[in-house]
């Protein structure tokens, strides 16, 4: 059996003419699922009771349970969902002016090794399908219903735990369902994929023909860097990743976010801003500086905020585009993967 919520519109209208029915009945099942938000199929009360029965038979609708919830002070909500199998994923609801923000997990666990991150310290149990990422966002939608304020997801970020382009066929179906104008209708532009950098899904992806935007996990300025804190970089290295970075923006004609944390005493120095801004040189990247939540386990420290601001003002003076983003959750398990990893007791609580 599969879920309606594997589905993209197209996709399950041509299902629903393979089972004998009109085209139409998508738009139906689409109703329900994405505006009226009835994970029942026995609820869908404009379809006939012959045909629910049928819908039964060919597929199923799943609702996974919280185990845990985390709410700070700022409004940041984080989830820990339990999946059908009984293994968990987080997901996150971050509250902007312009919108709400779900941070949306690909895999459960993560191969990528990255040696700051929480989610690293589990590696993959599996990929997850696009109905399981699907789900996320709705358990946050479904949060913010409770809430009775009427405000709807609004942007999506693919940076939970997990390497996204590493689950690359369900990450791309995730993207063409929650896009769809007729179910959750997020822009393409509100749309943001993040990957520690794989050069050849990144030149795929460039050629998909979307607005959805790129981010680069970076988070180093040098190879030497970048080898001790990321396993990706010894596979493809800073000059294969920034020569694929350049192809994407000529196929797609779109820029990159470089994303980079920033680590006492290993990233965050001047001469690290001068690396990373002549890396930048031929492309129209800009530059997102986190500041890093810490975890127990490993032994890097977050960068001073005198650091952060003359990390920043060096690239201003360079002429880079950047911006230090704003924190969430602090006062909760702020870093991906840091929750499921206390469940897991792989963290201290």
């Amino acid at each position: 059996m599969e879920s309606l919520y594997d589905y993209s519109l197209e996709n399950l209208s041509k299902k629903m003419v393979e089972i004998g029915q009109k085209s139409f009945r998508a738009i139906q099942i689409y109703s329900w699922l994405y505006q009226k938000r009835v994970n029942n199929i026995d609820l869908m009360s404009d379809i006939s009771l012959s045909f629910r029965e049928k819908l039964k038979e060919d597929f199923f609708l799943y609702n996974p349970k919280i185990i845990r919830k985390q709410v700070s002070y700022d409004g940041t909500v984080k989830l820990l969902l339990e999946l059908e199998d009984g293994m968990s994923v987080e997901t996150v609801l971050m509250r902007y002016d312009y919108g709400n923000a779900v941070c949306v997990s690909s895999q459960v666990g993560c191969n990528m090794g990255c040696k700051f991150c929480a989610s690293g310290l589990i590696k993959k149990q599996r990929d997850l399908k696009a109905y399981e990422m699907i789900l996320q966002v709705m358990k946050i939608q479904e949060y913010l219903d409770e809430e009775g304020k009427n405000e709807r997801v609004s942007h999506v970020v693919i940076m939970g735990s997990g390497e996204p382009f590493d689950n690359y066929d369900n990450v791309m179906n995730f993207i063409k369902i929650i896009n769809e104008q007729k179910g959750l209708a997020i822009g393409a532009r509100h749309i943001t994929v993040s990957t520690s950098g794989i050069p050849d899904k990144i030149i795929k992806y460039s050629k998909e023909g979307i607005q959805v935007n790129l981010a680069i996990s970076l988070h180093a300025s040098n190879n030497e860097t970048r080898n001790k804190i990321m396993p990706v970089n010894k596979a493809y290295p800073l000059e294969v990743l920034f020569d694929a970075i350049k192809q994407y923006e000529t196929n797609s004609g779109r820029r990159v976010t470089i994303e980079y944390i920033l680590l006492k005493d290993l990233n965050d120095s001047i001469k690290n801003a001068q690396e990373l801004a002549s890396l930048l040189k031929g492309t129209f990247a800009y530059v997102n500086l986190i500041p890093y939540n810490e975890v127990k386990e490993n032994e890097f420290k977050r960068s001073s905020k005198e650091n952060v601001r003359s990390f920043y003002e060096e690239l201003k003076r360079i002429g880079v585009n950047v911006t230090i983003r704003k924190e969430f959750g602090t006062d909760i398990d702020a870093a991906c993967g840091q929750l499921r990893a206390k469940k897991e007791g792989v963290i201290s609580e």
